[in-house]
């Protein structure tokens, strides 16, 4: 599971990769700089505390992916 969202402060996308066939949950912030996880819940924890609808230009595609994320790793 991927997403890509373009955020209001940089021209790159923030990414989310939540791969669980080769156990790989990291995020590229606005800055560049990424975070890895050691689990789906971790990513989806730091997701939800870290990052907020407003700093993406599309608010909408962002709740869906904290929707779709939420759905498969509930916390």
């Amino acid at each position: 599971m991927e997403f890509s969202l373009m955020s209001k402060e940089c021209a790159l996308p923030c990414e989310v990769t939540i791969d669980e066939d080769n156990g790989r949950y990291m995020i590229r912030k606005a800055d560049s700089s990424g975070e890895v996880f050691n689990s789906p819940e971790e990513l989806v924890q730091w997701v939800l505390t870290n990052w907020h609808s407003d700093e993406f230009v599309d608010k909408k595609q962002f709740e869906r992916m904290i929707n779709e994320i939420q759905a498969f790793f509930p916390l």
